[in-house]
C-alpha cells in the first residue's frame, strides 16, 4: 500500500489560492438579503394606518403587522420620523364582508373578509422609491393599493378577529415584498 504525500507548503499555496479565487470571483454578490434591498435606505418610519371604515383598531393591527414583518424579514430598521431614511404610510380605504358558502337554511358558512389598503414608501425629500407594481389608468396616482383576503369558517369556531388578522398577515407580506429592489 502506497501512500501519497502532499508537502504542506503545497497545501497551503493551493488554500490561498482558492481563497483568492473565490473572493474574487465574489466580488459584485453580497450575502445574504441585503442585495434584495436598496442599499441607501436603512431605516423606515411607519405611521400609524389611517382606517376610513368604521371598524376600531384596524389601522393600529394594520400598523403593528407591517412593522413587525419589516423588522423580521428586511435590513431595514424601523425609526421615528425624524432620524428615518423613508416614510411608509397607507391607509384602509375599503373593508367588507362577503358570504361565499352557505347551508341549506342560508345560513353563512364561509365569509371572506376583504380589505382594500392604499400606501405609499417615500424618501425623506418626498420622492416615492419604488413605483407601483402595476399600471393604473390614473398617472396621478403614485402609490399602490393592495386587496388582502382573509377567509372565515364560523363552524369551527372561528372568529371575524382571525379572518380580519389573515387578511392583514397578507398585506404585511405583499407590502414588505414590493419593498425588494425589483429584478
Amino acid at each position: 500500500m502506497r501512500h501519497w504525500l502532499i508537502p504542506t507548503r503545497s497545501l497551503s499555496l493551493a488554500a490561498i489560492l482558492l481563497v483568492t479565487a473565490a473572493l474574487v470571483g465574489c466580488v459584485h454578490y453580497q450575502i445574504g438579503n441585503r442585495s434584495l434591498y436598496r442599499p441607501d435606505i436603512r431605516t423606515v418610519h411607519v405611521p400609524i394606518f389611517t382606517s376610513l371604515t368604521y371598524r376600531r383598531d384596524l389601522g393600529e393591527r394594520i400598523t403593528e403587522a407591517v412593522i413587525k414583518e419589516i423588522e423580521a424579514t428586511t435590513p431595514y430598521k424601523v425609526t421615528d420620523a425624524q432620524s428615518a431614511d423613508s416614510v411608509l404610510r397607507g391607509s384602509l380605504v375599503n373593508e367588507n364582508k362577503l358570504v361565499q358558502g352557505q347551508n341549506t337554511l342560508d345560513d353563512p358558512r364561509i365569509l371572506q373578509e376583504n380589505f382594500q389598503i392604499h400606501y405609499e414608501w417615500i424618501d425623506q425629500r418626498g420622492q416615492l422609491i419604488r413605483q407601483p407594481g402595476t399600471l393604473t389608468l390614473a398617472p396621478v396616482l403614485m402609490s399602490e393599493t393592495i386587496t388582502a383576503t382573509g377567509v372565515l369558517y364560523p363552524e369551527p369556531g372561528q372568529s371575524m378577529v382571525t379572518a380580519q388578522q389573515d387578511a392583514i398577515d397578507q398585506f404585511a407580506r405583499e407590502v414588505v415584498r414590493h419593498m425588494q429592489i425589483p429584478w
